[in-house]
């Protein structure tokens, strides 16, 4: 049975351009991706520091490195990863109390 990748929230480093919204057109028109959500963290010169979040049904991390790397960024860090079975819903992350 085969397991999908259906929500990256990844740290990336971005030149200015290409702007937030153009970077996540293009993510989204990627194969297995059904939204991409991008979020400013941090503003340089020359940089952006963004949180990238993408979702689909079975998102391909190696294409969705290639274009951000192919757009200048630079993933520093994969954040958070859900996968699950082709139907099954994305498990959210539980409360945890002391």
């Amino acid at each position: 049975m085969s397991v999908y990748v259906k929500r990256l929230v990844l740290d990336v480093l971005k030149p200015h351009k290409p702007g937030m919204v153009a970077l996540s057109k293009e993510i989204a028109l990627l194969p297995g991706v059904t939204g991409c959500n991008i979020t400013l963290i941090e503003i340089d010169k020359k940089v952006e520091n963004v949180k990238i979040t993408v979702e689909g049904t079975d998102i391909n991390f190696e294409k969705l490195n290639a274009l951000i790397e192919d757009n200048g960024g630079t993933i520093h860090s994969v954040d958070k990863v859900s996968t699950g079975k082709k139907g099954s819903k994305i498990v959210e992350e539980a409360e945890y109390s002391h």
